[in-house]
């Protein structure tokens, strides 16, 4: 590239945006000037679907990851799966955050302060929740209305005269809901 040339010097020999300053300098014609500009609009395209998430969405995300692997970490270290309980496959879909904060306000209703050690996974599930509720109200223009309650919740809801049975279930499908949150993170921007 020569000094003074005109171009910057943040453009790559490789860089589409180089050879279309070098294509327009060497062709004049209209055909090629049409090109030039849809090169151009092309290269716009690219780098505009390359942005970065706005700050506050990142901010949030880094948050709800660190309050959900927090509680994996309390429920691997206090509470242990009984041996022969046995989870069905997960029926849980993230569906936003409305089916997020629908969930685990769910799951965290059946698990009984009865249970020892349980007080502090409420107050963690409680916190989580109640941080991303007040996400969706602040920064979702269209508000959903509450989800109906998930099949295998529904399940556990009619099974709660058995409390122990119930709690160490709806503490696991925590466990479980949170990894799978974890591994789809994304899900976290949709309202």
């Amino acid at each position: 590239m020569e000094p003074n040339s005109g171009i910057r010097s943040g453009t790559g020999k490789g860089s589409p945006v180089l050879f279309l300053i070098l294509y327009i300098r060497g062709n004049t014609t209209n055909m090629d000037s049409t090109l030039a500009i849809l090169f151009s609009m092309l290269q716009l395209l690219i780098v505009s679907t390359a942005a970065p998430l706005p700050v506050e969405v990142v901010k949030m995300k880094s948050k709800v990851k660190w309050m959900a692997e927090q509680l994996v970490v309390r429920l691997n270290r206090d509470f242990q799966v009984p041996i022969g309980l046995t989870l069905s496959p997960p029926a849980d879909d993230l569906d936003g955050l409305s089916s997020i904060v629908t969930i685990l306000e769910g799951y965290n209703s059946l698990i009984s302060n009865s249970l020892d050690g349980v007080s502090q996974v409420k107050v963690d599930i409680s916190s989580l929740t109640g941080f991303l509720s007040q996400w969706r109200q602040e920064h979702c223009s269209e508000q959903r209305p509450k989800l109906s309650v998930p099949g295998v919740l529904q399940e556990l809801q009619r099974r709660k005269t058995f409390i122990h049975t119930v709690s160490i279930e709806a503490l696991m499908r925590v466990k479980e809901f949170l990894n799978l949150l974890l591994k789809n993170l994304n899900h976290l921007k949709t309202c």
